[in-house]
């Protein structure tokens, strides 16, 4: 899909402080204004904030414009780009945002930066959604002086950040000068129905009978810092037209949630000029396979027309008359009138809005016109903290520019080395082909979470570690983790009944190969264990030591270790009860003598049993031969 970005020229405003600028609150608000390529924070002349893009880790490299005196702020100097060579197809700035919705603005320029005078074609998206599209070469004033895109875009609640990403279109380089980003209220522009599902890129957004206003650009406030464009370049100039203004009258009913259109859109507008049977017509830029979301803006500002009926008009979208408008007979007079209707299956590149009088001249404050992008499948959240975990322990080099979603937005084939499919709660994860890359790293364990995963080759790189048993995964059918460095026994998880085949070759590994695993040879699949020398137990291998598998004890050891311990722990309570339990009345010395070797013990030894001896003699020899004792004399 191919979106062309409203270019909005760069023009300078007078610097002003306006108290209801969300950017002014800054992080505190989950407002953001980064200044890409910018080497240090600073404080602009209208008073916000602006932070160094070194905080949100963009990558790519610093640059600025060729002729910096041409723009009036230092954050549309500096610029940040990305060459695939070094930067991948893809870079990222991650935003760290609650769930919500946000108005986001990009200003994009080249200026001959690179002194190539060529500009880069280029998308970008968000929410993982491809929402703009830069093709060269840009519009002249574009190219020299910028151009600023902005969009409406809901934030998922899963990380608590939203990812901004640049896409390089063949080898040009993406390029960007400033990021800014806000909340807005989630029920603007029908977020009710709407929002949760959509991405509103603006296609258009003028002041009718004014010139361009806005926060940033002006000291004029708007509550979700919207910049309004002058008419001028979207009237047709086939017809003529008349500007009037409020006159100081004060408007009612503008500045109002949820949609806080400021009431300056309401104090000026467009007439027919001429004849009173003259049409209002503004040509807007439309992509046909998309739907729109238009906005018109009315307020009764002449102060001629004071009851119904004395304006009515109708309005015409691409040809099609879908209401009538009396503005007194909605509001009253000098009151902010809004009305949206959505416009779907145009055939034209340019969407007609016709105001076509009834009753007097038709009138029109501001227009706004949204593409209504749906928001495209996203990874399945833990497949993506899959695949970040494994972007961190295999090391992926920078030029391989795994950054934002793993597989969203389709249009950009996922991830390098990465191919994804729809499942049934999002997109998931189903081949890994990262052969030959140069990594370093490990396997994280991790990779258990990618539940889908048929093929995964990590072969001729210098991984190590242990296999982890997470690569056991049922819907493996292809394992290729051959010419690397990875040690330890292989997980008895491999070896599932769709594996077929598995090549493990060329490693460190070591210990009995699981018999579920070589099985696959044996049932027509491939297998490859040779190149590791400590492997055995299957045929081509050394068998293993005795009670020794899997770099282990296996169950035999196992029990035989047991006994032994078991017969050891026998004999010492055999001996303990010998010892301390059974000792007869004369047994006086069983203590375990420290000098038991030497000659004088033993010989002490013999003297305490003779003397032993001589008493028990005595004692026999007291008895009388009938066995009474005698008391000294026979009885």
């Amino acid at each position: 899909m191919r979106l062309l970005p409203l270019i909005l020229l760069l023009l300078a405003g007078a610097a002003a402080h306006a108290s209801d600028d969300p950017f002014l609150t800054a992080a505190a608000n989950h407002s953001y204004n980064i200044d890409c390529g910018g080497a240090a924070d600073f404080t602009s002349s209208f008073g916000r904030r602006w932070l160094s893009d070194q905080f949100f880790s963009p990558g790519g490299a610093a640059g600025m414009v060729a002729e910096p005196h041409r723009f009036p702020q230092p954050q549309e100097r500096t610029l940040r780009f990305f060459p695939p060579s070094s930067a991948g197809k893809s870079s990222c700035y991650s935003l760290p945002l609650p769930a919500g919705r946000y108005y986001l603005r990009i200003f994009s320029v080249y200026d001959n930066y690179d002194s190539k005078a060529r500009t880069p074609s280029f998308d970008v998206s968000a929410a993982a959604t491809l929402v703009l599209s830069f093709r060269s070469p840009w519009p002249e004033p574009a190219a020299r002086y910028g151009a600023y895109s902005d969009l409406i875009f809901p934030s998922a609640a899963t990380d608590n950040a939203s990812d901004v990403c640049f896409y390089s279109l063949s080898t040009d380089a993406p390029v960007v000068a400033s990021i800014e980003v806000a909340p807005v209220h989630p029920l603007a522009y029908d977020g009710a129905t709407t929002g949760a599902d959509l991405v509103l890129v603006n296609y258009g957004r003028v002041t009718c009978g004014n010139s361009l206003f806005g926060p940033g650009f002006t000291k004029d406030p708007d509550a979700f810092s919207r910049v309004w464009q002058a008419d001028v370049d979207f009237r047709n100039n086939d017809l003529s037209y008349d500007a009037i203004t409020a006159g100081g009258r004060k408007i009612f009913g503008s500045n109002q949630p949820p949609n806080y259109f400021p009431t300056k859109l309401y104090e000026s507008a467009v007439t027919t000029g001429g004849d009173a049977t003259n049409e209002i017509e503004y040509l807007m830029p439309v992509d046909t396979r998309l739907s729109y979301m238009v906005w018109l803006h009315f307020a009764e500002i002449d102060a001629g027309i004071g009851a119904a009926g004395q304006r009515v008009f109708d309005v015409m979208l691409a040809g099609e008359n879908v209401t009538r408008i009396d503005i007194f007979k909605q509001v009253g007079g000098f009151t902010a009138f809004k009305w949206t209707y959505i416009v779907e299956n145009l055939t034209s590149s340019t969407l007609s809005v016709k105001l076509v009088p009834v009753v007097g001249r038709p009138i029109l404050c501001g227009l706004e016109n949204y593409a209504m992008v749906p928001l495209e499948m996203r990874t399945v959240p833990s497949q993506v903290a899959a695949m970040k975990a494994l972007k961190d322990s295999l090391k992926i080099p920078a030029r391989m520019g795994w950054n934002g979603d793993p597989c969203a937005p389709r249009a950009w084939d996922a991830w390098e080395g990465v191919t994804c499919h729809p499942g049934d709660k999002g997109l998931v994860i189903t081949q890994l082909d990262l052969a030959s890359q140069g990594l370093k790293g490990f396997i994280s364990d991790e990779i258990s979470h990618l539940k889908d995963l048929v093929s995964l080759n990590l072969s001729y790189n210098s991984l190590t570690g242990n296999l982890p048993p997470g690569l056991g995964q049922p819907s493996l059918v292809s394992l290729d983790v051959s010419s690397n460095e990875f040690t330890g026994s292989i997980p008895g998880t491999i070896g599932s009944s769709k594996l077929q085949t598995a090549l493990l070759n060329n490693n460190q590994l070591d210990g009995q190969v699981p018999e579920r695993l070589y099985s696959i040879g044996v049932h027509g699949g491939v297998i490859d264990l040779s190149g590791n020398k400590g492997l055995c137990g299957v045929p081509t291998l050394p068998e293993c030591a005795l009670f020794w598998e899997k770099g282990g004890l296996n169950k035999t050891g196992k029990i035989a270790l047991g006994a032994s311990f078991g017969f050891v722990l026998l004999v010492i309570l055999i001996v303990v009860y010998i010892l301390c339990i059974r000792r007869g009345p004369y047994d006086y010395d069983f203590e375990f003598p420290q000098d038991l070797t030497s000659i004088s013990a033993i010989s002490a030894k013999r003297n305490r049993y003779q003397r032993a001896k001589s008493v028990m003699l005595a004692e026999m020899e007291a008895h009388s031969p009938d066995g009474f004792y005698t008391n000294g004399s026979p009885h």
